[in-house]
Parts: structure tokens; C-alpha cells; sequence
């Protein structure tokens, strides 16, 4: 029997981007004020690593010369959607390869891209951020600090 596109998990990336200063860079939603999040999305045809400097470059503007890989997650995060958030395209959720970078440009590489999705980016602490994403994605940003936790002031 074949699942229905909304019942799968869609394969995806994120990015903890830290800048000298351990702060990382949190992205404000356009479609939901008060919700940020870390630059993230789904793979393509491409490695998770390509594909998280594809989806870096789409939100943020910034170009893999001004970042530096530090670490990638030991594991795979997920999340569920909740049911009204589910769409053909996204599915059930996200299954998500994450990666930790330096950020070693200038802020004013920071351009936020596209523009399509978020309105505004901020330095801000890893503990501040997670507590200002949805809902349905503090399990995952939970697990960043713990992973990652070595690399933040």
C-alpha cells in the first residue's frame, strides 16, 4: 500500500551559524512574527553538505567562502508538522542532516537572501533562539544546544 505524500518525511538541512562571539544567527519568519529559526530546508539532487550551503546562500545571502564547517550533528533530527501545517510538498515533516559553521564574513554579507521567508536576521544566544522557535521544532533546537554545546559562550 503507498502513503499518501503528507504521511512521509521529507529529507532536509540546517545550519548553526556562530559568529566569533558564540552568538548564532537566528532568522525572523515573515509569515509567522515573534517565530525565528536557523537557515534550513529540504535536499535536492545534492549531498546534505551542498545542499545546506545551497539553502544558507537562499535565506541568508551568505556565500560558503565566508563560512567555515566546525562540526556536523552525530545524528538525524526530525520533526512533526502539525496536521494543518502539512502540505503535498513538505509532508509529515522534516528529517533533517544538521551542521554547525563559523561565520568568518562581514555582517553586511547577511542579506537575507530571497527575501521569501524571513523578515529580519539577529545575533543572538542558542538558549534565547530555541526558545523562540515553534513549537513543533524546540525538540530539535533542544538537541542543537545539547550537540553543540561546546561551541557556544
Amino acid at each position: 500500500m503507498k502513503s499518501s505524500p503528507k504521511q512521509t518525511f521529507r529529507a532536509g538541512i540546517g545550519a548553526v551559524i556562530l559568529n566569533d562571539n558564540g552568538k548564532v544567527l537566528g532568522l525572523e519568519r515573515k509569515d509567522i512574527p515573534g517565530a525565528w529559526q536557523l537557515p534550513q530546508g529540504g535536499l535536492e539532487d545534492e549531498t546534505p553538505l551542498e545542499g545546506v550551503k545551497r539553502e544558507i546562500f537562499e535565506e541568508t545571502g551568505i556565500q560558503a567562502k565566508d563560512l567555515q564547517l566546525l562540526a556536523e550533528c552525530s545524528r538525524l533530527l526530525a520533526y512533526e508538522l502539525p496536521p494543518e501545517a502539512r502540505t503535498q510538498k513538505i509532508g509529515r515533516g522534516q528529517v533533517q542532516y544538521w551542521f554547525l559553521f563559523r561565520f568568518i564574513g562581514k555582517d553586511k554579507a547577511i542579506t537575507l537572501g530571497d527575501q521569501k521567508e524571513f523578515s529580519v536576521w539577529k545575533w543572538m544566544s542558542m538558549k534565547k533562539l530555541a526558545k523562540k522557535v515553534v513549537s513543533f521544532k524546540q525538540p530539535v533546537y533542544r538537541e542543537l544546544v545539547k550537540e553543540f554545546k561546546a561551541y557556544f559562550k
